[in-house]
């Protein structure tokens, strides 16, 4: 099993865009003239998504053209019309006689992108611009927020991708998440719950399991928005299994996880035709969503009032 870069994946386009100024932005990735297969599979409590009922099994399209991760929460939802914009323009989309219709999914965070910051991250993935940290959907990022935002640390967008023989298996995630960050190989805490001092760490599962009476109004801007790529050859039905067998990804590298606070999701795109075992698949994205995840954190710098990892 060898690293290799999020990148190497055929019929796949990343680009992103951001405000810096404002902490917010936007990740794009398409998915050929042709799309690919996706599923999906959400377990936080607090989803904000477009045009996710495309991705159950028993919908009758098969493929999307176009992936969004975004800030915004539901107003941030109108990115997805920059992308659909863009691949119009392109010829790309199902054809309905008067135009060509793209199927653009799109899942969303805190902050609010546009449809404008959309379009020109779908221009920038022409050339591709990815990079981990504090870029795109991972602009505005931050973990750790049981306690607030006094508490929290900086966090941002990672990857991680592995080949095993002619099978590639990869992950991109913005993580955006109330829990705590840890290194699941090592059982190092990266990144979380900061104790009054600024410098030492809580443990935000022991501070939720005191928390007995519960606000009745909790902070539920977190969600850790994840897609899992693989040269596969998997259907609607298998990558949705698949997408759930990555978020083992997201319990090994995150604690707490898929609470009621959070809007936990993680896609699955078939983008070729190897011949694979699903449960080989769903193993090795569970492995490199977690390396993802732990890279996002690692890879961020502070910004905004909130410490990174490297610099805490």
């Amino acid at each position: 099993m060898k690293e290799i870069p999020i990148t190497s994946f055929d019929n796949l386009q990343i680009g992103q865009a951001e405000n810096t100024a404002a902490g917010t932005g936007c990740t794009v990735v398409l998915l050929g003239k042709d799309g690919a297969p996706a599923g999906l599979d959400v377990r936080g409590g607090g989803p904000a998504s477009r045009e996710s009922e495309l991705l159950k099994p028993l919908a009758a399209a098969q493929v999307i053209h176009a992936i969004v991760l975004a800030g915004g929460s539901a107003f941030g939802l109108d990115a997805a019309g920059g992308v659909m914009r863009y691949l119009e323009e392109h010829g790309i989309g199902f054809d309905v006689g008067v135009t060509k219709v793209p199927l653009v999914c799109q899942a969303d965070a805190r902050t609010r992108p546009d449809a404008a910051m959309a379009y020109a991250a779908c221009v920038n993935a022409e050339t591709g611009n990815y990079r981990d940290g504090n870029h795109g959907a991972g602009t505005g990022a931050t973990v750790g927020k049981l306690l607030g935002m006094d508490h929290c640390m900086k966090s941002g967008i990672g990857s991680y991708a592995v080949q095993v023989g002619d099978l590639k298996v990869g992950a991109l995630v913005a993580v955006n998440a109330v829990g705590d960050v840890y290194d699941f190989e090592t059982r190092r805490k990266a990144s979380g719950l900061r104790a009054d001092d600024g410098k030492t760490f809580l443990d935000s599962e022991r501070v939720l399991m005191q928390q007995l009476d519960a606000p009745q109004e909790k902070f539920v801007g977190n969600t850790t928005l994840g897609i899992l790529f693989t040269n596969a050859k998997l259907d609607k039905a298998r990558l949705c299994k698949a997408a759930g067998m990555a978020h083992d990804g997201y319990a090994r590298a995150i604690r707490p996880v898929h609470t009621s606070m959070d809007g936990d999701s993680i896609y699955a795109v078939s983008l070729g035709d190897v011949p694979a075992d699903l449960d080989a698949v769903g193993v090795i994205g569970a492995r490199v969503m977690a390396k993802a995840i732990v890279r996002a954190v690692e890879a961020a710098d502070s910004a905004y009032g909130f410490p990174a990892a490297r610099d805490l």
